[in-house]
């Protein structure tokens, strides 16, 4: 009898069998269950021990199985020996018992048989590696706080721009959405003491455009700016490069193109611009504009054709206002212009443009692609009105002295000439008329030295009509009357120089009357030194007189470019000078200052300082009437009466420089002058000064008319060119403001006397 084989090492304990180093033996797969023939039983009816598989009896001519190449696996139980057989004793040393499910599946299958031949058993497999996975709950705890630390930094950037920094953001984005645009404030109304507008405000456009709607982004084309800019040229008359110019600042949202258009040039640009659109919107048009987003492997294209761009879809208008003068050229002087900003730049004009131009507001609305947004709201502030002017110009009178003195001015072939009338009563200027003028409605045909008010601009020396200041000092004083006897030689040696009347002479014996009426400079000369002992103090009473009528002093009138004259201080008169300017000779005034003087004695002795503004409308329709002009007394009322008596002279004796002055049915009073002309761009003497200025009623003063004429060809005795201009604007004036004749006739002081 066999020995029973023994198990591999190490299986009677259950777990594998391990190889030479130590590692788990890889398990043989199972071989296919045979009937076998159940082994002996003990006594006690469990199953013997098996037998080994050795011990089994083998077929006839049966090889040997082939060992398996692998490790070999621990041996199944031998079949049981037949019951005859003496049982095999156990091994004490660690014997292996049979599974109990085993054993019963062998005592269904029967007596026991011969064993069947085994089958050899394959080569065992290897079995793949098993990856072994880590702890899932380390993986979800690290996922759990990286997904915390990204949503605080969304919640963190969400408090952020919700709650601290939402009111900046805001303003930003309304920044970039809404468009800022400028409200101009109506431009206040300058009209005459009529109420009829010499300057008023008519709607006009402003043309405006986003530059960033003209880049090639926007439009589809390269040269948007350069399209737009050959289309709006000719309409808006400004050069196409500089329009170019203004479109090619994509950094700003606003560019005004040109400003106070017409409403028809606003109107062309409309229908160009919708004629456009319309083309651009076509089917066509908007295929190739949809391909302009496609890269160029699938058909994109760089640029739409011109005839589907509109290169004005960027141009706006604005409503605004122009300046505009009703009356062209009438008190143009006076009125002045604005400039194309629409800001005063001359004559009244500029002198209150914070009040004629109001206060500028402001509008802001949401936009898209160029295009208004009304639901998306916007702000407003709206501009305040300008205030209206009315002037105390009487337009019918102004229009009678421009006519006048741009006559008088042609026929002598003078460089030019002023006409202003004057209230007596209110110093206020009725007429203020320069010539040559311009319209300010055609600035572009105006020559730069037109521009102006020469009234009021130009400094000359008055000449002779200087000398009823000087007769005012003596009469005033009482170093003379009006009938006082005065020798005038025809020549008079005083300082350096010899001084000469107008025409030679023999020896004139003048009274005071005759001596003003005659225009004497010797005799005036004469009369001055009676002011005081010595010339300096005659000097220092005269100088005080030309001061308080205010000679070398501001007219009040502040208007701009006003010159206030040239009166040195009389200190300072010095050799001949001191004995010119008694006749108007070494001083200088403007025209506005000249007429003061004959309005203050045609008061009665008092000054009134002048004035233009009779009051102002404000935009709520409250009329405000200007204050009156400061009042300062001269002379006196029996010294303003006296000189008002010599002066008719002038007009009435037949030996009088002014017969040309005298106006029908009415007493004249008023004085000649003709002076040597200083030239203003060489400072030397050249030419003459012709002038006349009177007053008249004489004996009811209304009006005072003054009448300048520079560098005449045509003549330049004062009452030769410009008493006929008197006399036209005062007759005209005179039966405007409905002045009753006079009522008496003229004194007709005795001009000489007999030695």
């Amino acid at each position: 009898m066999s020995t029973p084989r023994q198990p591999p090492r190490g299986s009677g304990d259950g777990k594998p069998a391990r190889g030479s180093q130590g590692r788990p033996q890889a398990r043989s797969p199972r071989p296919p269950r045979t009937s076998q023939p159940p082994g002996p039983r003990r006594a006690d009816g469990q199953p013997g021990p098996a037998q080994p598989r050795s011990a089994q009896p083998k077929p006839a001519g049966s090889k040997p199985a082939a060992k398996p190449a692998a490790k070999p696996a621990a041996a199944k139980p031998a079949a049981a020996k037949p019951a005859a057989a003496k049982p095999a004793r156990p091994r004490a040393a660690r014997a292996v018992a049979e599974p109990p499910a085993r054993a019963q599946s062998r005592l269904r299958s029967g007596p026991a048989g011969p064993a069947p031949r085994p089958r050899p058993r394959p080569a065992a497999r290897p079995q793949p590696r098993t990856i072994r996975l880590a702890d899932p709950r380390k993986r979800l705890r690290f996922v759990t706080v990286v997904l915390s630390l990204v949503f605080s930094v969304f919640a963190g950037r969400l408090v952020q721009l919700q709650l601290i920094d939402s009111d900046a953001l805001a303003a930003d984005a309304n920044t970039n959405r809404y468009q800022v645009i400028p409200l101009t404030a109506e431009r206040g109304s300058i009209t005459s003491s009529d109420g009829v507008a010499l300057a008023t405000t008519v709607d006009a456009y402003d043309i405006t455009a986003d530059p960033q709607m003209f880049t090639s982004q926007s439009t589809g084309v390269p040269d948007a700016p350069e399209q737009a800019a050959a289309l709006l040229a000719p309409i808006l008359g400004v050069p196409k490069e500089q329009l170019a110019a203004d479109l090619h600042t994509p950094k700003t949202r606003y560019k005004r193109l040109a400003t106070q258009q017409t409403p028809d040039a606003k109107n062309q640009i409309s229908d160009l611009k919708s004629a456009l659109d319309k083309k651009a919107g076509s089917k066509a048009c908007t295929a190739q504009k949809a391909q302009l987003k496609l890269p160029a492997d699938k058909g994109g294209r760089t640029r739409v054709d011109n005839e589907c761009a509109n290169p004005l879809a960027g141009v706006f208008n604005r409503e605004t206002q122009r300046r505009v003068y009703p009356s062209d050229g009438l008190a143009a002087n006076l009125v002045g212009f604005v400039n194309a900003e629409g800001v005063g730049a001359g004559g009244l004009e500029q002198q209150y443009q914070a009040q004629l131009a109001g206060k500028d507001g402001r509008s802001s609305y949401a936009q898209a692609g160029g295009r208004l947004v009304p639901t998306a709201g916007g702000s407003m502030d709206a501009a305040v009105p300008g205030t209206d002017l009315r002037l105390t110009v009487n337009r019918d009178i102004q229009w009678a002295a421009q006519r006048a003195i741009t006559d008088q001015v042609s026929n002598a072939g003078a460089e030019k000439g002023y006409v202003v009338v004057q209230d007596v009563k209110t110093g206020q200027v009725l007429a203020m008329a320069t010539s040559p003028g311009f319209n300010p409605n055609d600035l572009a045909s105006a020559k730069a030295g037109q521009l102006g008010n020469a009234a009021v601009q130009d400094a000359y020396e008055p000449g002779s009509t200087a000398k009823l200041m000087t007769m005012a000092a003596v009469l005033d004083t009482g170093k003379a009357t009006w009938d006082t006897h005065v020798t005038v030689p025809n020549t008079l040696q005083r300082a350096d120089r010899v001084f000469h009347d107008d025409v030679d002479h023999e020896t004139w014996y003048l009274t005071l009357a005759g001596v003003l009426a005659k225009s004497s400079n010797i005799g005036t000369i004469e009369a001055a030194e009676q002011l005081g002992p010595t010339q300096a103090e005659a000097n220092q009473v005269l100088g005080g007189y030309l001061q308080k009528f205010g000679i070398g002093r501001p007219s009040g009138l502040d208007f701009p470019g006003e010159t206030r004259g040239i009166l040195a201080k009389p200190e300072d008169w010095k050799g001949s000078q001191q004995y010119t300017i008694p006749f108007g000779q070494g001083l200088s005034v403007n025209a506005l200052q000249a007429t003061s003087v004959f309005s203050t004695i045609a008061n009665g002795g008092v000054r009134v300082a002048p004035g233009v503004v009779q009051g102002t409308t404000s935009p709520d329709g409250r009329y405000t009437p200007a204050p009156p002009g400061a009042e300062s007394r001269v002379v006196s009322e029996q010294t303003a009466k006296t000189l008002t008596e010599m002066l008719e002279s002038v007009v009435t004796d037949e030996q009088g420089t002014g017969g040309k002055a005298a106006v029908p049915g009415y007493r004249v009073a008023g004085k000649t002058g003709t002076a040597n002309r200083v030239d203003p761009k060489t400072g030397r003497y050249s030419g003459y000064t012709a002038s006349f200025i009177g007053f008249a009623p004489a004996d009811q003063p209304r009006v005072t008319v003054s009448c300048v004429i520079q560098d005449p060809v045509n003549g330049h005795f004062g009452g030769q060119l410009c008493g006929p201009v008197f006399k036209q604007v005062m007759e005209f004036s005179l039966k405007t403001l409905q002045v009753p004749p006079s009522g008496s006739e003229a004194p007709n002081l005795p001009v000489d006397w007999k030695p």
